[in-house]
């Protein structure tokens, strides 16, 4: 797996409510634990299609209680809510961060519609 952008540095949080992701171009982003966890790539978040993709309430005082490399190109977060199953490439962190304001609003305005809070 080859990807565009390089991690420079990559912080946990002493409070563990955010992941600090620094890249090799300048770009540098601090990424809620809530945000990394409702938007987490794997099956169980995303589905296999975009029609299966789930709206995930109640996470706002979600923590990161650990960051495991997986190989070379990716991180596997393991949350407090034991959601684990996603691994986030640098190219996929590198676009939570600087989307993040329009895929939070999405999230903010998909609870909405369906009644759910954070």
């Amino acid at each position: 797996m080859t990807t565009k952008r390089w991690p420079t540095e990559l912080r946990l949080a002493k409070d563990k409510t955010s992941l600090r992701i620094a890249f090799d171009d300048g770009a540098a982003f601090d990424l809620p634990a809530e945000y990394l966890r409702v938007t987490s790539p794997s099956a169980e978040v995303q589905g296999h299609s975009p029609a299966q993709r789930k709206t995930v309430p109640g996470k706002r005082n979600v923590q990161i209680i650990s960051v495991l490399p997986v190989g070379n190109y990716a991180v596997r977060l393991v949350f407090d809510d034991m959601h684990d199953t996603g691994i986030y490439g640098w190219d996929y962190l590198f676009e939570l961060g600087t989307e993040m304001p329009e895929r939070w609003q999405a999230y903010l305005d998909e609870l909405a519609a369906k009644g759910l809070s954070r």
